[in-house]
């Protein structure tokens, strides 16, 4: 299972890696809340762990833009001392799964996250991302356009994630190579090689382009029929 932990505690980050990474599972840590948004709507997550008082963004703030305009229905489960009722009604209609509140035991917290999931597997068994003819299952990795199955680098399948997930908007470069290499991108330009291979796989066989280059901006998945202006975020997930 894969873990993005939104908390500016250190103490209780150190906690959660210790508990959870011994358990199999792999965690990304960000320290405020802007930082928190990125990763989560750039990333593929399992679930989110979430703190509400953080620097730059609240949780709350963090959640409603991730369910709002971002479109994302990952689980995650707020983690604050605030235990009052209208903390708790506020946190569930930003778009909680779960509230739990500070200070908890760590099993605790695992027995709530595997709830948690488990309704979710119920709920919607699989994700898969759609942009026009384009098919990524996210359970499976299979990449398919109009039914014929795609052979993709891991860089350019991830590559390819960010984009369906952002579609129709357009992707700025630096997040692109934020999503590959984190704050360390190698020299030289990389991504360009990569989206050569990704829009070679994608768009090369078939008549209708998927993927634009928006100089200077970054880049673009979209169906043909989307408006060249289109901007506001989706992610074509269902």
């Amino acid at each position: 299972m894969r873990l993005l932990v939104i908390e500016d505690n250190r103490n209780l980050i150190a906690n959660l890696f210790d508990y959870f990474e011994a358990r199999g599972h792999v965690l990304d840590v960000a320290p405020d809340g802007i930082t928190g948004l990125h990763l989560a709507a750039t990333q593929a997550y399992d679930a989110i762990l979430l703190d509400w008082m953080l620097p730059r963004m609240e949780g709350p703030e963090v959640l409603r833009r991730l369910r709002e305009e971002h479109r994302s229905e990952v689980p995650v489960i707020m983690l604050t001392a605030r235990d009052e009722l209208p903390d708790k009604i506020a946190g569930f209609r930003a778009g909680a799964d779960d509230y739990l509140t500070k200070p908890f035991a760590l099993p605790e917290l695992e027995v709530r996250l595997d709830a948690v999931l488990a309704r979710l597997r119920g709920r919607n068994p699989r994700k898969v991302l759609e942009v026009h003819d384009l098919r990524l299952d996210l359970a499976t990795l299979e990449v398919q356009r109009g039914g014929q199955l795609l052979h993709l680098y891991p860089a350019c399948r991830k590559l390819l994630e960010v984009l369906m997930r952002a579609s129709p908007a357009a992707v700025p470069r630096d997040q692109l190579e934020y999503a590959l290499w984190g704050d360390e991108p190698p020299d030289g330009d990389m991504l360009r090689s990569h989206i050569y291979e990704l829009r070679r796989s994608v768009d090369g066989p078939f008549q209708d382009k998927l993927l634009h280059t928006l100089p200077r901006v970054g880049y673009r998945l979209c169906a043909p029929d989307a408006s060249p202006l289109a901007g506001a975020p989706g992610n074509g997930e269902r």
